[in-house]
């Protein structure tokens, strides 16, 4: 272990050397290296999280680069997984990085899961949610979902230490117009707030810390800046 490069985790009591080590050896599956995953990333590769998966099969576009602040104008055309890697390794070279150049499915999400011990949802979709929400079931892992749009997000913790599941929260599908661009809009350092909070109940979940989100949901407005927890 890197004592200089982890020193202040080190040096909190509520970490110290072994939590560091827990850190160190922790499994954190990534499925999306976009919006939330870039923070998400940044921060668990930052934090030494020892093994991460990247599940992603997009590459860069120019209208990516408003908000997902692991990837550069020369990154155009390539794959978001790559380059993530290759950024993370560039700040962290220590821990060990998988990408896996696919959409999740039903019939690989088990598989590509079963190696790691937390997802986390940085998705845009509904029906990436309940295929990870099912694999984080099935194996009995803790799923870290997180959801943003225009000016708001959220964030939840679900199938953990008994706790609910995405699929208990929100139970139905809701309708959404695909022709609505307006729905596509976000600001851009939304994401980068959102994400920081999903990378810190990876955290809090490694380390055994009081307070994860399970049975609540963290929601932001970041035009008001208020903020709510709703339990259920």
């Amino acid at each position: 272990m890197d004592l200089e490069r982890y020193n202040r985790h080190i040096i909190l009591p509520e970490i110290g050397i072994k939590g560091q080590e827990k850190l160190n050896k922790a499994k954190v599956l990534v499925v999306g290296a976009g919006g939330l995953g870039s923070p998400v990333l940044t921060y668990l590769g930052a934090a030494g999280i020892g093994n991460i998966g990247i599940v992603d099969n997009d590459v860069v576009s120019l209208s990516n680069l408003q908000r997902q602040i692991l990837y550069k104008t020369s990154d155009i055309n390539q794959a978001k997984a790559h380059k993530a890697k290759e950024r993370l390794l560039e700040n962290n070279p220590d821990i060990i990085i998988k990408t896996f150049i696919t959409r999740l499915n039903s019939e690989n999400s088990a598989e590509i899961a079963k190696e790691y011990d937390i997802i986390v949802d940085c998705t845009d979709n509904y029906d990436s949610r309940y295929i990870i929400d099912t694999a984080s079931k099935l194996l009995g892992i803790p799923m870290v979902y997180a959801s943003i749009s225009k000016f708001s997000g959220q964030v939840s913790v679900f199938n953990y230490n008994g706790s609910k599941s995405y699929k208990d929260l929100f139970s139905e599908q809701p309708n959404v117009d695909e022709n609505d661009e307006s729905r596509l809009g976000v600001l851009g350092v939304l994401p980068g707030i959102i994400g920081s909070i999903q990378a810190n109940e990876v955290v809090k979940i490694i380390l055994n810390i009081e307070g994860v989100l399970k049975n609540k949901l963290f929601l932001l407005n970041t035009k008001t800046m208020e903020t709510n927890i709703l339990e259920f």
